[in-house]
């Protein structure tokens, strides 16, 4: 792949004949057509993505991206930056939620630093990418140069093309302080929604903290959107390094073939980056559930995207992902053992 703009190439074609194929099977199913839902469609995409009438899951792979942003000068969060380094020691010491769902599960699970704050270097077992030690204060000026977006969007896309076992899902999890107000206004600027609407709690601020986000984020997007030409400026303009990585990871996950399973607010606005960046990744991509942070049900609805579960989780590192996995297993494993009508001798509807 060539350094410049390669994620405007197109993703995998699906396979539309193991597709028609697998629905047909769920019509031949000792079942009322349609009865098991979402299940269904669940085993219909995995047939178009896998190329087979009855698709497995067997080994998906987390990439945790951390970064910290430089809008946190702006007292936007409940917590200092400090807490990315700490968590970052978290993830690898196997104590945070995702963490110990790779381990329960024995999923492949990488952490990398895409710019903190603060050195980290110590960390064993985390992957130190750092472009710079966090983003710019983007409620003055851009977060990241030109130079420091193509950087974010290209650490994703090598996270696939050096893993030596192409994996049949990807999931990403983020770490950053802050990065609730990026993604506000990513998907503000990618969107018809304003700040108002799309900007929440985060990590658990008060009214009054709210309302001084929304202020802060509101003038922001005023200083932003006359520079933003085309999908590419929103990450230069009010992106996070790990948010870009994301984007990347999704781009070039569709490009090789391999669905990914988006997690909550931050991912989907990752995602939403992603699409605008390369439309032909958008049916590459499976939405795990809907958070309770103000504005992913709108980022939802942006994206034409039906979540699998609403746990009012809104923890992030890709966890919602991971708990959605398990009903992923079952929709597959429904949608190639359970008998049809003709093998198990069952009348069919009249």
């Amino acid at each position: 792949m060539a350094n410049d703009e390669w994620w405007q190439q197109p993703a995998q074609a699906l396979d539309n004949n193991a597709r028609q194929q697998a629905q047909a099977r769920q019509l031949q199913l000792t079942k009322p057509p349609g009865s098991l839902g979402l299940l269904e469609s669940i085993a219909i995409d995995f047939a178009g993505w896998q190329g087979q009438v009855c698709p497995s899951l067997k080994q998906p792979h987390i990439y945790l991206m951390a970064a910290d942003h430089g809008i946190a000068q702006q007292n936007v969060s409940a917590f200092p930056q400090a807490v990315t380094i700490e968590m970052l020691r978290n993830f690898a010491n196997g104590g945070a939620a995702i963490a110990v769902i790779a381990n329960h599960r024995q999923w492949p699970l990488d952490v990398i630093n895409c710019g903190t704050a603060s050195p980290c270097d110590d960390i064993a077992g985390v992957t130190h990418l750092s472009i710079a030690p966090a983003t710019q204060d983007f409620s003055q000026g851009p977060a990241m140069t030109p130079q420091q977006a193509q950087q974010a969007l290209r650490i994703g896309a090598d996270r696939l093309n050096q893993v030596k076992q192409k994996p049949d899902l990807v999931i990403a999890g983020e770490m950053g302080i802050a990065n609730t107000s990026s993604a506000s206004c990513i998907a503000a600027l990618l969107t018809d929604y304003s700040i108002d609407q799309l900007t929440g709690r985060g990590t658990g601020i008060d009214d009054q903290q709210l309302l001084h986000k929304q202020q802060v984020l509101k003038q922001a997007y005023a200083r932003a959107k006359p520079a933003v030409k085309q999908a590419f400026d929103v990450l230069v303009e009010v992106g996070g390094f790990e948010i870009g990585a994301i984007a990347g990871l999704y781009i070039r996950a569709a490009q090789l073939g391999i669905p990914s399973c988006v997690d909550g607010f931050i991912s989907s606005a990752a995602a939403l980056l992603a699409v605008h960046l390369n439309a032909s990744v958008r049916p590459w991509l499976l939405f795990s559930h809907q958070s309770a942070e103000a504005g992913h049900a709108l980022l939802l609805q942006a994206l034409a995207a039906r979540p699998l579960l609403q746990l009012d989780m809104r923890l992030g590192e890709g966890s919602g992902a991971a708990v959605a996995v398990s009903l992923m297993e079952q929709a597959l494993q429904l949608h190639g053992q359970m008998a049809t009508f003709a093998e198990a001798s069952v009348s069919t509807a009249k």
